[in-house]
């Protein structure tokens, strides 16, 4: 079991960039695949992006695909989502969770989920 702390979020003009950050604590990190989701005011969370344990595996929303990176760092036990290119439709809750399958993409199978942090993208 992990828990996570999401940091980064922030207010930024549409074409910009932000770095989003997700800290771990437990001893269990990198047996998991960690995900990005997130959810923008009256819609459902969303899948943005996941990563395997090793970090060799990444999957993107087609949404997010080439704009958005998601790597991990094991020894730091973080994962970041590095977000360029930034539209308003960008604009939502962002949360990370873990998971031992990053091939899933539904949110109901991840666990250990944070605060979330909040993205607001201005036009």
């Amino acid at each position: 079991q992990v828990q996570l702390v999401e940091s980064g979020g922030g207010l930024v003009q549409a074409g910009g960039s932000l770095r989003l950050s997700c800290a771990a604590s437990g001893r269990d990190f990198s047996n998991y695949a960690m995900g990005w989701f997130r959810q923008a005011p009256g819609r459902e969370r969303e899948f943005v992006a996941s990563i395997s344990w090793s970090g060799r595996h990444t999957y993107y929303a087609d949404s997010v695909k080439v704009r958005f990176t998601i790597s991990r760092d094991n020894a730091k036990n973080t994962v970041d989502l590095q977000m360029n290119s930034l539209k308003p439709e960008d604009t939502a809750v962002y949360y990370c969770a873990a998971q031992r399958d990053p091939t899933i993409v539904a949110g109901s199978e991840w666990g250990s989920w944070g605060q979330g942090t909040q993205v607001t993208v201005s036009s």
